[in-house]
Order: structure tokens, then C-alpha cells, then sequence
């Protein structure tokens, strides 16, 4: 039984059909990489997985239950969260603040030995005193991830996690990805516009286009087919590159 699944997902809004009959499954300690180009629905797809936005169609179950009614915060406390693509950090806060914040936000409360943990997991180098708003985008990423695991998550929704670092920062997220399945069995459904990371770090890869699945599979093969390149190289399927 997969950890979470989602069944023939359709969102619509303002009027747009925006998913449509979206299916997928994530097991336990698995990777799973969404991919798709920009208006794809892949956002919107964690948006309705994490319960932020209610779907209009289909169903949503993690660890065997329903929770497609659930509220985002009853989600959460199941073990099912998710971060953003934007690192937006409360910036009137230190990091100690924020992480404070973050230990009182859900009962029980984690101990200090779990806040230990998690910024020691995710190898933050910032200052506890430091105000959150002087940070550097990989130290934000870093200070959201720690308060994630402050929630003691089955499975995380990463949102771009790459975005906006450099090489060698790529291969901090990517270390935090691997370890986060690999060591401890927690299941990572991630959304990367970097190929090279998802086929590093996915088992699987799903793409999106238009609000639907065109592929899925290993990333080396899914990658390869017509319909994922005409939709992030503007390639027509025939293999004619256009000008």
C-alpha cells in the first residue's frame, strides 16, 4: 500500500481547468520527482495533496486514509508537510525565534533534543542570533526544512528546493534529500526544474503538462520520450527541432 496516493485529481479555478484525472503514488522512503514545464499544475497539485486548496474531483489518501476533506493542519500532524518554492522567512525573527515558532506550532511539542536534530540534519551553518531576514537562500531553505522535521513528517513535498543555488549548494539538497529516504524512511515527493537533481536523487519521475500525467517512470528513460521533450524543449514528437 503506498504511502500517499491521489486518484484522478481535477482542480479547477476561476473557471480553468488547472488538474485533470492527475493520478499518483509515493511509498514509503521513496523519491518521487514532479516535473513539468512553468503552468504545468504541479504546485497546484501539492497545493491539493497538502490540503491548502480542497480538489474538485477525486481522492487523496495517506497511510490508508482518506484525508481529501482534511484540513492542511490535520494533514501535517498525520506527517504529511510540505515547503514552498519562495524561501519567505519571518524576517522580524532570529533564527532561534523562528525555530521556537516552529517547536510550539503543533502538540505535542518536540524537544530540544528533535530541534537539535534537525538543524544538526540539515547542516545549518547560520547563527542561532541571526536575524532570518540576513540569511542566504540556502540558509533559508535549510532553517525551512529544519522546522519541517520539527513535525516528525512521513513524507515531505519539496517545492523547488533548488532553486536559486549554486552547484555546490544543489549538492547540499541533494545529500538532504538521499538521507532523508535513506536513513530515517522518509518518503519525498519533489518538484525540480533541474533535471540533473531529480535524475540523481528519483526513483520515478511523473510529468506534467496541461494539468496531466504524459510520462512517468525512471527518470533516465522518462526524460528521453518525445512528449516530455516537445514539452520542456518546444521538440515536436516527429524529432524536427523547430526554429
Amino acid at each position: 500500500m503506498a504511502l500517499l496516493a491521489c486518484s484522478e485529481i481535477t482542480l479547477e479555478l476561476g473557471g480553468r481547468r488547472i488538474l485533470e484525472g492527475v493520478s499518483l503514488e509515493v511509498e514509503q522512503a521513496e523519491v518521487v520527482g514532479l516535473a513539468g514545464p512553468n503552468g504545468a499544475g504541479k504546485t497546484s497539485l501539492f497545493e491539493v495533496l497538502s490540503g491548502r486548496q480542497l480538489r474538485h474531483g477525486g481522492d487523496v489518501v495517506f497511510s490508508g486514509e482518506s484525508v481529501a476533506k482534511l484540513p492542511m493542519r490535520e494533514r501535517v500532524a498525520r506527517g504529511l508537510v510540505r515547503s514552498y518554492q519562495r524561501p519567505i522567512v519571518p524576517a522580524g525573527l532570529t533564527v532561534a525565534e523562528t525555530l521556537k515558532a516552529a517547536r510550539k506550532a503543533y502538540k505535542p511539542y518536540p524537544s530540544r533534543l528533535q530541534l537539535e536534530w534537525a538543524t544538526e540534519f540539515v547542516h545549518m551553518r547560520a547563527s542561532l542570533h541571526q536575524p532570518t531576514g540576513s540569511l542566504e537562500t540556502l540558509e533559508r531553505r535549510k532553517l525551512m526544512l529544519a522546522s519541517l522535521l520539527l513535525r516528525s513528517p512521513r513524507i515531505v513535498l519539496l517545492d523547488e528546493p533548488a532553486s536559486g543555488l549554486t552547484g555546490s549548494e544543489i549538492d547540499e539538497i541533494d545529500l538532504i534529500v538521499r538521507n532523508l529516504s535513506q536513513e530515517y524512511g522518509i518518503a519525498v515527493l519533489l518538484i525540480e526544474h533541474r533535471l540533473e537533481l531529480l535524475a540523481m536523487v528519483a526513483s520515478r519521475v511523473l510529468v506534467l503538462d496541461v494539468g496531466q500525467v504524459i510520462a512517468e517512470g525512471p527518470p533516465e528513460k522518462v526524460f528521453l520520450e518525445p512528449q516530455v521533450r516537445q514539452a520542456y524543449f518546444d521538440v515536436p514528437i516527429t524529432g524536427e527541432v523547430v526554429a
